[in-house]
């Protein structure tokens, strides 16, 4: 069985990458596509820009990870097959980006907080753990 060719709104990856940001724009989302039709902020032109070196560092064959505060940024299709270190509050995490993210906020995929693990109560949890020796 061959493996499905990856689409966004009808359109291949190949078509994707050549295609104009504008009408790029008009595929996404409303909030997507209205902050996009704003223009980018600073922190995100400059993101772009280390983005567009990294794409031309990757076809000289150097591995650059691309880090980043901006969480809010929207995964173009120039970025696919890029890895970018998301900041996530106390380090970066490092996702590398597939033809699946494309439309999704890079925040989306380095969680800020940790999953809650439960184990046994701790000491002086219950009135009856008081007495329990420790060792």
């Amino acid at each position: 069985m061959a493996k499905k060719e990856f689409t966004y709104r009808g359109y291949s990856m190949k078509e994707l990458e050549k295609m104009p940001m504008d009408k790029f724009i008009t595929l996404l989302p409303s909030r997507k596509r209205r902050t996009l039709k704003r223009d980018f902020p600073e922190r995100q032109k400059k993101l772009m820009v280390r983005v567009r070196e990294a794409k031309k560092s990757l076809k000289d064959g150097k591995e650059v990870i691309v880090k980043t505060h901006s969480r809010d940024m929207i995964i173009l299709p120039e970025m696919v097959g890029l890895k970018v270190g998301i900041h996530q509050g106390n380090g970066f995490k490092t996702v590398t980006i597939v033809p699946e993210m494309i439309g999704h906020y890079l925040g989306e995929f380095a969680l800020t907080r940790k999953q809650v693990k439960h184990s046994a109560p701790g000491v002086g949890a219950t009135k009856s753990s008081l007495y329990v020796p420790l060792r």
